[in-house]
Formats: structure tokens, sequence, C-alpha cells
């Protein structure tokens, strides 16, 4: 049994419309054993597929096949990520946080009056 990439994607809970899974596969985001897929292309339990949303890679091996959504506990059955994967991608939010946290100095909502006074100065802004 195979499923087209776009309804596994879709299905693997990794895109929240078909649609969107089929743009990210003919864009280039997404690559099956190493190369470039069409969204028609067949998934077969083993393959190797790295996606990318955003800024964010995740390396999976598929496991089990659905052509159709269930809940996110299904989901999570469809795929084996690689340990590497996770520790690259807890790397990337715990850089993420760590710049947002220094670029406001750990405050959140809207700048105050301080805060825009130092992003004028930054961005050159003397007015």
């Amino acid at each position: 049994m195979s499923v087209r990439i776009d309804k596994w994607l879709w299905a693997a809970r990794f895109y929240k419309t078909r649609t969107l899974a089929q743009d990210a596969v003919a864009s280039g985001r997404i690559r099956m054993n190493g190369d470039r897929v069409k969204p028609a292309k067949e998934v077969r339990p083993g393959d190797a597929i790295d996606i990318r949303i955003g800024e964010y890679e995740w390396s999976v091996v598929v496991a089990g096949l659905a052509d159709k959504r269930g809940s996110a506990d299904v989901a999570r059955t469809l795929y084996e990520e690689s340990a590497d994967s996770i520790a690259r991608r807890a790397a990337q939010v715990a850089d993420r946080k760590a710049t947002m946290a220094g670029a406001w100095g750990g405050r959140t909502g809207r700048p105050t009056k301080r805060d825009r006074r130092e992003i004028d100065r930054l961005h050159g802004d003397d007015a």
C-alpha cells in the first residue's frame, strides 16, 4: 500500500490543509530520500522525509500510512523522528527564545516609550 506524499503530510499533521502540503512539496521544502519530489509521489513505510516549515526542520522516517486525518495521537504513530532532528529543533527553539529575550530584555507586549527610543537610536532615526 502507498499514499501520496501530500496526503501523508496532511494526515501526519505537519500541515493544516492538503493545499498547504501540496504547495510545500511543489516548492521543494519537502525532500524524500534526499530528492525533491512532486505532490503525487507515493510514500511507503521506511522512506526518509526531510520537512522544512519556516525555520524548523524535521527528519522523519515513515512508520505508517494514512490517507485520512485522525487525532494527533494517531498522527504521531505515522512517523519516527530521529534523535538528531529532535535535538536540532530543540536548539533552534532555545536559540529563538534567547534572541527574543535579549531583544526586549525579557519584556512582552508593546514597547514602552523608553524601548521605542532605544529602537529609534539603533535604527539611526535621530529625530
